[in-house]
C-alpha cells in the first residue's frame, strides 16, 4: 500500500507540472464552422496536425455499413491538384508520417512532421477536404483492399469475429451494432455515387475539427488555416443520429462454431457514456477488472489459477452515445468455455457485494492518471486528447477529467456494479472451435 501511495504521489506531482493546460489552447471557430484548436509545444521542432471529422460507423444506414471506413481509404487517392498516392509521397519526402483511422464516432487523419513543413500539411488537408477525386476505377480497386482487410482482421480472426457477433446482438436499434469495417455484403455493393454523397455530406468544414500541437506560433498558424480552410464554404449540417437503444429485457446469447485453436468467451453490458455521473466509476471499474497484468481478471484467471490464456475488457468512456462494457477471455488448453463464462460472471457478482480494496482503488487511479499524464510527452497524443474532449463537449474538460476519477470511491464501484451489470441485461458470445 505504501508503494502504491508513493507512486500516486509522484504521478500527482507530474500532473501538476505537465497538466493539459487547456487555458493555453488557442481556440477559434471559422466563419464556415470549422473548429480549430492550437497548442504551442516548443520542446522539439515537430508538429502533429490532425483533422477529425464527426462521422463514423454510427452515421451509416443499413445496407451501407462500412462506407465511412471505405471513404477513409479513398482520402489518399488524390485530388485534381495532386494525384493518387501523392499525399503520402509528399509527406514522406518531407520526413513526416501520416495515417488515419475510423471509429464508431469519428474519422481522423493526422500528419506528424517537422514544424517548418506545417504549411504543406495545411494545404494538403484543405485540398482533400473539398476536392477528392473519387474516381470509380480507384473506388473499385480499393474495394478489394477493404474486402481483404475485413477478411484478415475479422473473418480470419476468431476473437474479432466473435466480438462483431456480440455487438450485433447487443444493439437492436442503434448503429453501434454494425461493424466499423462494414458487413462484407455491403462493402461489395456500395456504389461510387453513395460514397460521393457521403463525402459531400460529412466532409465539410462545419463537421470537422482541426487540431495542431507543436513548435509553431499559434496566431500565425491560425491565419494560415483561415486562408486555406476558410475558403471552403459551409455546408448543410449533417443529419443527427436519432436512434436510442431500448432497454435490454433479457440475456442475449450467440454461439459461433469456427475454425480456431481455442474457444473465446465475450460478455457485454449496456452502460452510459461520459455524460452520466457513473462514467468515472465505470472507467475505474474497467481498470480494476482488466487494466493490465495487475488487474483482477489477469491476476486471477491467467496468472494465479491458469484458467485463461488471456483475459481483458474495455469501456468506451469517450463514446458519443451509450455503449458497451466488455469482458473477454480465452481458456487455456484443457479448460472449457463454460468454466471461463462462469468465472467472468463470478467476478462481476463479487463487485456487487464485496468492496474493492484501498490498494486496488489506488492502483487503478494511478494507472489512469499516469496514462493521462504521460500523453503530455507526445505532441501527437496531446492533439488527439484535445480532439477527444472537444468531441464530447469541449477541450477544457481535459482539466476536470482526473478530478472526477480521483473522486471515485469503493462505495461508488459497488453501487455502479449493482446498477448496470444485471445478468438479464448481458449479451454473451461463445466461439467453439471446429475441426480444420
Amino acid at each position: 500500500m505504501r508503494i502504491v501511495v508513493a507512486l500516486l504521489s509522484i504521478v500527482l506531482l507530474l500532473a501538476a507540472s505537465a497538466a493539459p493546460a487547456a487555458d493555453r489552447v488557442v481556440a477559434s471557430t471559422l466563419d464556415n464552422g470549422l473548429r480549430v484548436l492550437l497548442l504551442e509545444d516548443h520542446r522539439s521542432p515537430i508538429v502533429s496536425f490532425q483533422v477529425w471529422y464527426r462521422v463514423g460507423s454510427r452515421d451509416e444506414h443499413r445496407g451501407a455499413t462500412g462506407i465511412a471506413h471505405f471513404l477513409e481509404h479513398l482520402m489518399f487517392k488524390g485530388t485534381p491538384a495532386r494525384g493518387p498516392k501523392q499525399f503520402a509521397r509528399l509527406v514522406e519526402e518531407n520526413g513526416g508520417q501520416d495515417n488515419a483511422f475510423t471509429s464508431q464516432d469519428v474519422t481522423s487523419y493526422f500528419v506528424d512532421i517537422a514544424a517548418d513543413k506545417i504549411d504543406l500539411v495545411i494545404e494538403l488537408e484543405a485540398d482533400r477536404m473539398q476536392n477528392l477525386l473519387l474516381d470509380p476505377k480507384e473506388i473499385n480497386a480499393e474495394r478489394e483492399v477493404v474486402i481483404e482487410e475485413r477478411r484478415t482482421r475479422t473473418e480470419d480472426d476468431p476473437s474479432g469475429f466473435l466480438g462483431e457477433e456480440v455487438g450485433s446482438i447487443a444493439f437492436k436499434a442503434h448503429p453501434y451494432g454494425s461493424p466499423i469495417i462494414g458487413w462484407m455484403e455491403d462493402i461489395k455493393r456500395i456504389t461510387p455515387a453513395e460514397i460521393r454523397a457521403f463525402y459531400k455530406t460529412y466532409y465539410v468544414p462545419n463537421n470537422a475539427i482541426v487540431v495542431a500541437v507543436g513548435d509553431f506560433r499559434a496566431p500565425a498558424v491560425l491565419e494560415k488555416i483561415q486562408k486555406t480552410f476558410g475558403r471552403i464554404p459551409r455546408a448543410q449540417t449533417p443529419p443527427p443520429v436519432l436512434a436510442v437503444e431500448p432497454t435490454q429485457n433479457g440475456e442475449r446469447r450467440v454461439i459461433v462454431k469456427k475454425e480456431a485453436e481455442l474457444p473465446v468467451v465475450y460478455m457485454a453490458w449496456h452502460v452510459p457514456n461520459h455524460r452520466a455521473n457513473d462514467a468515472p466509476a465505470l472507467e475505474v471499474l474497467s481498470t480494476i477488472l482488466s487494466g493490465g497484468r495487475a488487474s483482477r481478471l489477469y491476476r486471477d484467471l491467467v496468472y494465479q489459477r491458469q484458467l485463461a490464456l488471456e483475459a481483458g475488457g474495455d469501456y468506451s468512456y469517450f463514446a458519443l452515445d451509450p455503449n458497451l462494457f466488455w469482458f473477454w477471455a480465452t481458456p487455456m488448453p484443457g479448460q472449457t468455455s463454460e468454466t471461463l463464462e462462469a468465472e467472468l460472471a463470478k467476478h462481476m457478482e463479487r463487485l456487487k457485494t464485496e468492496p474493492v480494496t484501498d490498494e486496488e482503488l489506488a492502483r487503478a487511479k494511478n494507472q489512469i492518471e499516469s496514462a493521462f499524464v504521460f500523453q503530455e510527452d507526445s505532441v501527437h497524443r496531446r492533439a488527439a486528447l484535445l480532439a477527444r474532449f472537444e468531441l464530447i463537449g469541449g477541450y477544457a474538460q481535459t482539466d476536470s477529467f482526473m478530478t472526477k476519477i480521483r473522486a471515485v470511491t469503493a462505495a461508488d464501484l459497488t453501487r455502479v456494479a449493482g446498477a448496470w451489470f444485471a445478468p438479464e441485461r448481458r449479451s454473451v458470445g461463445v466461439l467453439l472451435p471446429k475441426p480444420r
